[in-house]
């Protein structure tokens, strides 16, 4: 599957924002994500393990919260960050 992070996240992946993982699950994603550019699940996941308030998860065009949701191989997924401020 093909993944998209923002730019925001730029320190943990040396600039890089598209890769191409194998996961069967968000979780997974993520576990993978960690494992590749260490540190990003700090900034992706609670102490709990949920994703982050300031964080959204598209699969396939569709915000995913499940982090069990599975994935097809030809996923296409968005990592990206809500905007705050005033």
């Amino acid at each position: 599957m093909i993944v998209h992070l923002p730019a925001a996240l730029d320190d943990y992946t040396g600039g890089q924002r598209t890769c191409e993982l194998g996961a069967r699950t968000l979780e997974e994603l993520f576990a993978l994500l960690d494992e590749r550019y260490p540190g990003i699940a700090f900034r992706l996941l609670d102490e709990v393990g949920a994703v982050r308030r300031h964080i959204r998860v598209w699969r396939d065009g569709v915000p995913e919260e499940d982090l069990g949701a599975p994935l097809r191989s030809d996923a296409v997924v968005h990592v990206t960050l809500a905007l705050s401020g005033g």
